[in-house]
């Protein structure tokens, strides 16, 4: 048996779900968790819709590192930063110039915001939500504050925006797309939407994007590629994420859109694993809870010595707008198909359907999201 422990590097959702699952299995087996962070537990979906409820950052936190390790019997290192990977000598390499070996190594990185390049000396007061230390400043940022820009309209976008509009912040929502969760929703769905964040007073500026932010008195100078211009006493932006890719490819493993492993998320190294939104599973990139609680348990069996590869059911999205309720299912965007879509007063359902009629994916908004449980049995799995 290795001697040494099973390293987790990151302490997200998916470094702590792969830990916990695995805990539930072996309860003796050694893990060691690595945390550039404070390494404390919470949910982080939670902070796109914390605002309106007046959830502070010290009400998310479910529990601190030093809680979490007991109830894992884990050692948890926060604050500690992994700077390089040595796969071949099963070691890695801390920023204090110290090295730790392991016997098997789970890469649960997460990833980081795509960032804008923009012109303007206010480019560097943009804010972004992607963990609880963000949410915090972003939190302290709003004090006294009426008016915020939101940099794109997708998911995270969207739920932001209503979520402070909930709370009494005016809202400008600004997207290159020509509608909102324009990756996720036909047209019919996106207007549908749009009209719903509307009634509740968030400003749509799509089909732009932004050209300058140059810092004006008190406030922010956004000028738009179309000429608008928007004073904004907070900017957030939320048009997407990046895996972290570079420890790994900096040490010799395989890197597409993430980091590359099989079924199994396994790399080419075979004790070096990776899950949740830094992982590309056989061509999948899946930055969703549901993926990461999937993969979480298939790793915790592989790590408890039962390889199981990961298999992922359907897996609809639920959308956190609550002016508009909204649940979607993807489909995969490389299959050609086709969406047919029944609009009512008071709810849009859209069907996503291959060349031979067979259904892939769905959107409901409004009263058809009552139809998920049914459409969810119909769909086929995204991995068997």
């Amino acid at each position: 048996m290795n001697p040494h422990p099973i390293v987790i590097i990151g302490s997200g959702l998916a470094g702590y779900t792969a830990a916990r699952e695995l805990r539930r299995l072996d309860t003796g087996i050694p893990m060691q968790m690595i945390s550039a962070d404070h390494a404390g537990f919470y949910s982080k979906p939670m902070l796109s819709n914390a605002l309106a409820s007046g959830r502070t950052p010290q009400v998310i936190l479910n529990a601190d590192a030093e809680k979490m390790a007991g109830q894992l019997k884990m050692d948890i290192r926060p604050h500690t930063r992994v700077v390089a990977l040595q796969p071949d000598a099963h070691r890695i390499v801390l920023q204090s110039g110290d090295t730790l070996r392991y016997g098997r190594l789970v890469l649960a990185l997460g990833a980081d915001p795509i960032r804008l390049p923009l012109e303007g000396d206010g480019a560097d007061a943009i804010l972004s939500v992607n963990d609880l230390d963000d949410y915090r400043r972003l939190h302290n940022a709003l004090q006294g504050k009426r008016e915020v820009a939101i940099l794109g309209a997708g998911l995270i976008g969207c739920e932001f925006a209503n979520d402070l509009a909930a709370a009494g912040y005016r809202v400008h929502l600004i997207d290159l797309a020509a509608q909102p969760l324009g990756r996720l929703l036909p047209p019919l769905g996106g207007a549908y939407l749009r009209n719903r964040l509307e009634a509740i007073g968030i400003t749509f500026h799509l089909e732009t994007t932004v050209r300058r932010m140059e810092r004006a008195a008190e406030c922010l100078l956004l000028t738009l590629d179309n000429g608008t211009a928007i004073h904004a006493d907070v900017v957030l932006s939320a048009i997407g994420l990046r895996p972290r890719t570079a420890l790994a490819r900096t040490a010799g493993i395989e890197v597409n859109r993430g980091i590359v492993v099989d079924r199994f998320l396994r790399t080419r190294y075979p004790d070096v694993y990776a899950l949740g939104d830094c992982a590309e599973v056989e061509g999948r990139v899946l930055p969703f809870v549901m993926p990461i609680m999937h993969a979480a348990r298939g790793l915790a069996a592989t790590l408890a010595h039962t390889p199981t590869p990961v298999r992922y059911p359907a897996m609809p999205v639920v959308v956190k707008t609550p002016a508009c309720a909204a649940v979607v299912s993807p489909a995969d965007a490389h299959i050609p198909g086709e969406w047919s879509v029944e609009e009512g007063g008071d709810g849009v359902k859209a069907l996503f359907r291959d060349l031979e009629d067979r259904l892939l994916g769905y959107a409901l908004l409004g009263a058809a999201t009552g139809e998920k449980n049914q459409l969810s049995a119909q769909l086929p799995p995204v991995m068997a």
